[in-house]
């Protein structure tokens, strides 16, 4: 899962203090995970990834934020098991390929 929060209204154009909140859950789950410059990426099972996408999208609210917009891209391949590494790692393959056939 993709999942990407952003608090509206906070007054600050910064929101790192709440992505800090939201991935805090994800550390204390232990769960694997990939803070990106725009979203996280976790690992796991779909309904798994459910439950701690509505955790994550509720944290600041309990930090007094009144509006929050969450986005989840959810990639559930059921013929193999996805891996975070597994994914970057195919696309690094190809693109050997393709530089090989230069």
């Amino acid at each position: 899962m993709e999942i990407s929060i952003v608090p509206v209204g906070t007054g600050s154009p910064s929101v790192s203090q709440f992505v800090a909140e939201c991935v805090k859950i994800l550390d204390e789950k232990g769960v694997k995970y990939e803070v990106t410059s725009m979203g996280t990426e976790v690992e796991g099972e779909v309904g798994q990834l459910l439950r701690l996408a509505e955790e994550m999208h509720c944290a600041p609210f309990a930090k007094g934020v009144k509006r929050v917009v969450t986005s989840i891209k959810i990639d559930d391949r059921r013929d193999k098991t996805l891996k975070m590494e597994g994914k970057k790692e195919a696309v690094r393959k190809r693109l050997k390929e393709m530089k090989g056939q230069q």
